[in-house]
């Protein structure tokens, strides 16, 4: 992923950026910013590592993590949401899954979830089943997603 091509296409455009990570605890945001210049692309990123800073931070509903757990479509869509709505940013990509070990029958390990939130458009949301490739797989192989649905979501 060329980081600062998407950071100039941002850049180009007008427009900021923030994130919303969970199980990449601040992978995307580190990515973005190892790029020198990239403070007038890059907003905000938040780490909300648990669902009380979900809850907190990025505004997602007691209800919604009850009833689809905090690895689910819908959750990520409340966090990419959450993040344009407690930033200044334009567009912002979340993240939440199962980087592992473990999992479960019901959310296996690999299983992650992305939000794309961008103002004046719909909230895209989809789900990734990156596998058992262990813990740092998942979290790199998350992030470069993650990254790829920001590039994916600017003018060329």
């Amino acid at each position: 992923m060329d980081v600062a091509a998407l950071l100039d296409r941002a850049r180009r455009a007008g427009l900021h950026v923030a994130t919303a990570e969970s199980c990449t605890g601040g992978m995307v945001i580190a990515a973005l910013t190892d790029i020198p210049g990239s403070s007038d692309v890059v907003e905000r990123g938040f780490v909300t590592y648990t669902n009380r800073a979900k809850e907190e931070m990025l505004g997602v509903t007691r209800a919604s993590l009850d009833a689809f757990g905090a690895v689910s479509e819908q959750v990520a869509k409340e966090m990419a949401e959450g993040a344009l709505a407690h930033s200044t940013a334009d567009l912002a990509v979340s993240i939440t899954g199962i980087a592992g070990p473990g999992g479960s029958e019901f959310k296996p390990e690999g299983r992650v979830c992305f939000g794309l939130a961008m103002a004046g458009r719909a909230t895209l949301t989809e789900t990734v089943e990156f596998g058992a490739l262990g813990r740092a797989n998942v979290r790199a192989a998350s992030r470069d997603h993650a990254l790829g649905l920001l590039l994916g979501a600017l003018p060329a």
